[in-house]
């Protein structure tokens, strides 16, 4: 009959071997996920399925949005998406310290890891899914590269209620599609990324509005200058 220290190193082995199993499946199932997602439109994602408010979606390729929504989302959310490799570390360092000031919370997220939450986790804090859109950061960085993240981006991102991507939300408060959007237009989608379902996109007043008209007037200087990893 075995001893008790044969039995718990039997034990330990056998778990030992299930968690290496498992890490391992995760890490070549996430890597096949994320291939799969280079060129197969992102059908839907947790956030849109714990939605109470319903989905309305319409995946548009890139080419058929107009490039002032992509200076938009940069020159709001990610003003060096072009040059960081997924993760931006003054960004972080100055949401920290605005943070510690008290106020509203600020995120230092780049578009890289919104995009890794949005496709492939939830909504929410916590380490262990914070280490999780690290890995698919890194993941989307190696293998989609920036026009594909971008365009993935602007697919998923909520811009309203229930809405999502920039087509749904265009047509939503423009009634156009994305690719005939003004530069204005797309700053006030854009100005509502971080909390669409409180911002109004259309009749936008206060804050949002001085945001948008920001985001506008930075997304000339975007042009040709911060968003060349989009368009080359």
């Amino acid at each position: 009959m075995p001893s008790r220290p044969t039995q718990e190193r039997s034990l330990a082995w056998r778990m030992g071997w299930w968690l290496g199993r498992a890490i391992v499946l995760f890490l070549v199932g996430s890597v096949l996920w994320v291939l799969i997602y280079k060129w197969v439109p992102v059908p839907i994602t947790a956030t849109m399925l714990m939605d109470g408010n319903g989905v309305t979606k319409d995946w548009t390729p890139l080419t058929r949005i107009d490039r002032s929504m992509v200076d938009a989302a940069i020159a709001g959310e990610d003003s060096r998406f072009c040059t960081h490799r997924g993760f931006d570390q003054a960004a972080m360092l100055q949401a920290f310290e605005r943070n510690q000031q008290g106020g509203r919370i600020r995120g230092g997220s780049t578009i890289s890891q919104q995009t890794a939450k949005n496709v492939f986790l939830w909504q929410g804090g916590g380490y262990f899914r914070k280490g999780l859109e690290a890995w698919f950061t890194v993941l989307i960085e190696q293998i989609w590269g920036k026009r594909r993240i971008m365009e993935v981006y602007l697919n998923v991102a909520e811009t309203g209620i229930g809405t999502y991507g920039v087509e749904a939300g265009a047509q939503r408060y423009y009634n156009k599609g994305a690719l005939h959007l003004s530069q204005i237009e797309a700053a006030r989608i854009a100005a509502a990324f971080p909390q669409p379902k409180v911002r109004e996109v259309t009749g936008a007043s206060g804050f949002v509005r001085r945001h948008g008209n920001a985001i506008a007037a930075r997304s000339a200087v975007v042009r040709g200058q911060y968003d060349t990893c989009v368009y080359q």
